[in-house]
């Protein structure tokens, strides 16, 4: 094998690796709110977020572009892990897509004979369309053109060598196909793409240099190196990645081994498969199907399991915050009893106080405190304010006293208000941000003094009438103080609105606060308190 060979070898490799990162990038930035859309609405049935993950991955060309946003919807909220799972099966589908591509080039289909058009065209409209959404589409059809120059560079290079490799490399007893397996998954992991390694294999199986059993063991380690990929891409991430990626990695296991064990069946089945497509049966073709049909027997056997493996995964990878927004009293068991009820949702929301309070304090004092950190706390109180109203909707109201009734109405109420308190953390934070920009001995001091008495009405008993009357003063003065230093100059005008709107959440802050402690105490009001602002 000489060294030219080699070099192009390694250049169509390149090409290959730019063309898919500019296909991926274009098509994400040109259709993004539209998948984005698709990607939230067409989810609520695991057949419709297999559907939707297959089709989403196979236009973009990118399973851990997928995979990425379905994680973002599902720490937002939008998505249930159940959902995101349906979504990630699919887009392991989706990446057969490139197998189809690649093995029609290297049937002899002419679609490489509309590179350079394709490539111009992508060209004229990335350079036309600069700045707009032409211009990304510009790049994905500039990517798409590549992505073909890439492959016969590939392809010319591995026919180089074809002649006498079979004969050396596959001499070797009946233990290659795991030296194939090994490869696909070294050069996936190499890589960080199994489009390349699949675009590999298949054309070396198409010019002759491995045989078909060999390149289907290289096909499905391909599929095992994504999962070390996505093993690596989460160590540090959120509970629910870690999540989806143990379900990404369980669906490619479990479809390479059973692919593995039955491939002579599987390798017959895509010979049908092809014949019925009235294609040629080249080893690209073959392997295309190849790779089709393994993808969908994992399909079969694990997707109608999605429920359980989501209850089971939801146990795993916890949080600190996912474990704080779990109720500790709310039993089943105990809705079904009123007067216990009663007694469980006013443990649990001594419980919240406690977590907002905390929150409410490291938010007003705390230096290292960020608003990203705030807000995964909220997150996590938000979810234990949902579970506290859901647990008091299952509790049976008919045989109710009228005492209970009240009771259940009151804490359900206390709840929301401490859910409201939580939910302006963030702007407490934001406004100790700002605090930096304000002039000094003037809008710093006020500010100061204001969260100091913010704070010690919001995270201690004291519910004085005149603490409550201090603190609104003390709002109206640095409201007076912020202003005067937008209409002076000494602020900027941008930071100094965040600054009024951040002020008026605090007071809300305070008010919804002193409504909760009234009825954590036992009575309907505390005191006088301020109203908030609309």
């Amino acid at each position: 094998m000489s060294f030219s060979v080699i070099v192009q070898a390694a250049g169509g490799l390149a090409l290959f690796l730019l063309a898919m990162g500019m296909m991926t990038d274009g098509l994400k930035t040109f259709a993004g709110a539209g998948l984005k859309r698709l990607l939230e609405r067409w989810t609520d049935r695991p057949l419709r977020g297999l559907a939707t993950g297959i089709l989403i991955t196979g236009l973009v060309q990118s399973s851990s572009a997928v995979t990425v946003a379905t994680i973002g919807f599902v720490n937002a909220g939008m998505l249930t892990l159940s959902q995101a799972i349906a979504v990630v099966f699919g887009a392991n589908v989706g990446t057969t897509v490139t197998s189809w591509l690649v093995a029609l080039v290297g049937s002899g289909f002419k679609v490489s004979a509309l590179a350079l058009p394709i490539l111009t065209v992508g060209v004229i409209l990335r350079i036309a369309g600069s700045g707009s959404r032409w211009a990304s589409l510009g790049e994905a059809l500039a990517g798409f053109g590549l992505f073909f120059l890439g492959l016969d560079l590939l392809k010319d290079s591995l026919g180089g060598f074809a002649t006498g490799f079979s004969s050396t490399v596959e001499g070797g007893a009946g233990a290659h196909w795991a030296m194939y397996l090994g490869i696909g998954f070294v050069i996936t992991l190499l890589t960080q793409s199994s489009s390349a390694t699949l675009a590999i294999v298949l054309t070396a199986a198409g010019t002759g240099v491995i045989s078909l059993e060999a390149g289907a063991a290289g096909v499905i380690g391909a599929s095992l190196g994504t999962t070390s990929t996505a093993a690596v891409a989460v160590l540090n991430a959120t509970a629910n990645a870690r999540r989806l990626a143990t379900s990404h990695i369980l669906f490619n296991v479990v479809a390479g081994v059973i692919a593995l064990a039955v491939m002579p069946l599987v390798l017959a089945l895509a010979g049908l498969l092809a014949d019925w497509l009235d294609l040629e049966g080249s080893p690209a073709i073959l392997l295309a199907a190849f790779h089709t049909l393994f993808k969908l027997i994992g399909i079969a056997l694990l997707l109608p399991l999605v429920p359980w493996l989501a209850r089971r995964l939801d146990r795993f990878f916890r949080s600190a915050e996912e474990d704080l927004s779990r109720p500790r009293y709310l039993d089943r068991t105990v809705a079904s009893t009123p007067e216990l009820a009663v007694g469980a949702l006013q443990q649990e929301l001594e419980r919240m106080e406690e977590l907002v309070t905390g929150l409410v304090h490291a938010a007003l004092t705390r230096e290292g405190m960020t608003v990203v950190a705030g807000a995964r706390q909220t997150s996590a109180i938000h979810s234990l304010y949902n579970a506290i109203t859901g647990f008091a909707a299952r509790t049976r109201a008919e045989k109710m006293s009228p005492e209970l009734v009240e009771q259940l109405t009151v804490a359900v109420r206390t709840a929301r208000y401490l859910s409201e308190v939580a939910g302006q953390a963030g702007s407490a934070i934001r406004l100790r941000e700002l605090r930096r920009a304000m002039p000094e001995q003037t809008v710093r001091l006020l500010m100061d003094r204001y969260l100091e008495a913010l704070n010690q009405l919001l995270t201690s008993e004291d519910r004085d009438s005149g603490a409550v009357r201090e603190a609104e003063a003390l709002y109206q003065k640095l409201k007076v103080s912020v202003l005067r230093a937008i209409v002076n100059g000494e602020v900027d005008e941008d930071r100094g609105q965040a600054a009024l709107d951040d002020l008026s959440a605090l007071r809300r802050m305070l008010d919804q606060g002193i409504k909760a402690k009234a009825m954590l105490a036992g009575s309907d009001s505390g005191g006088e308190s301020p109203q908030a602002e609309p």
